[in-house]
């Protein structure tokens, strides 16, 4: 009879405890909150202008070859651990199939490690501007790169890196904002005449 007065109680306290079946936590993605982007124009001397966001601190400029007028320019992230990095090339007479198969390749470099490369064309017949830009995806490297040109002047090629191993969950958020600086970059180049 004790027995009974100490087992009814466990008893029913055990069905009622175990009211609510578990359930598995929902897939999250890590937020950041980057401020909005300002974009203010460049203008240095180098053959183009174009807009830059203002949450990069600054521009270091280094004439790569003074012959041919090649020029290389970082834009720095150190917030996001990030630069993107650009290089101009002049346009002769017998380089562009060159300089446009060297940007392609260095996209092309990252397919061991990407998980997909998605190529988007880019046009902007208003300033003599077209190109490509490329998103990549995984653990590459470089998740952003792009080139753009007239045909007959001017070649800019850029790249996106972070100062990190990649890991791509835990850059994504920056990889995204700093996508859209590039797309916004390509977007604003004006050739000088």
């Amino acid at each position: 009879m004790r027995i009974k007065k100490i087992l009814l109680p466990v008893m029913a306290f055990a069905c009622i405890s175990c009211g609510n079946d578990p359930l598995p936590k929902p897939k999250a993605m890590l937020r950041l909150d980057y401020q909005k982007p300002e974009y203010a124009k460049v203008d240095l001397p180098i053959p183009f202008t174009f807009e830059k966001n203002k949450a990069a601190d600054n521009i270091s400029k280094l004439k790569l070859d003074g012959i041919n007028n090649s020029y290389g320019i970082d834009i720095n992230y150190p917030d996001m651990k990030g630069t993107i990095y650009l290089t101009y090339k002049k346009v002769t007479a017998d380089n562009l199939n060159n300089l446009l198969r060297d940007a392609q390749n260095l996209t092309q470099k990252h397919t061991m490690k990407a998980d997909e490369i998605e190529s988007i064309i880019y046009e902007n017949p208003k300033q003599d501007v077209y190109g490509m830009f490329y998103e990549v995806g995984g653990n590459a490297a470089s998740q952003s790169q792009f080139y753009v040109t007239d045909s007959t002047h001017h070649f800019l090629s850029g790249s996106l890196y972070f100062y990190t191993k990649p890991n791509y969950d835990s850059i994504y958020p920056a990889a995204v904002y700093l996508k859209n600086d590039i797309k916004h970059l390509m977007e604003s180049i004006e050739w000088k005449k």
